[in-house]
């Protein structure tokens, strides 16, 4: 069957990303409340005015980034093939591939992070509403078939597999030029993946 062809953006379209791309710059330059409209225009080498007719505010730009950039657009169909017979080797592998999508993307994570401190979460709503019925299954899906999980709850088991590898991905960051860095094992991330794959304690068995 031949590959379905992608149907081309609108020029109005490419003019949502370029400002889109040119505020991610600039917010990873100089951070959200340092940039303006007018910097935001000369990045995406577009006059004052065009922005308006696109993005009301600032603001706007910002939450259309978080919800159009959103990198599960990348990591959903890498974690929909990740290969394992076991709920650990799954979750191993999702892991794995999360995890060095979302570090080929850094700018998310400070996004993010900007997200949380400037907007309280504000805009969580929206991006939750378009990746949920998108990521939700592939956690009911690993519940129904494989039954040796501690949960049930196919948003639990969601929200701990994500808070587990933004919580890596954001103690890199903080420890990157660190002497802690240099003295952590090599194989850092998979004694982080069996932390949160078996806990901290030891079983007794």
């Amino acid at each position: 069957m031949p590959a379905k062809k992608e149907t081309p953006p609108t020029k109005g379209e490419a003019t949502r990303a370029m400002i889109e791309d040119a505020a991610i710059a600039l917010f990873m330059e100089h951070g959200y409340h340092a940039t303006s409209m007018r910097q935001i225009a000369e990045r995406a080498e577009l006059a004052l005015g065009g922005i308006y007719n696109h993005f009301s505010s600032k603001e706007e730009i910002f939450e259309a980034i978080i919800v159009d950039k959103h990198p599960y657009q990348r990591v959903l169909p890498l974690i929909l093939e990740a290969q394992g017979e076991t709920a650990e080797d799954f979750l191993r592998s999702a892991t794995q591939i999360a995890i060095a999508e979302l570090k080929s993307q850094p700018y998310y994570l400070k996004l993010m992070l900007i997200e949380i401190a400037e907007f309280n979460g504000a805009h969580g709503a929206k991006m939750i509403k378009k990746v949920a019925p998108q990521i939700l299954p592939v956690f009911e899906k690993a519940i129904k078939t494989r039954k040796e999980l501690r949960t049930a709850n196919p948003i639990i088991l969601m929200r701990s597999f994500i808070g587990f590898v933004i919580s890596y991905l954001m103690t890199e960051i903080v420890i990157s030029n660190s002497m802690l860095k240099h003295i952590s094992p090599k194989n850092s991330m998979e004694v982080y993946i069996n932390i949160y794959l078996h806990g901290v304690l030891k079983s007794e068995n």
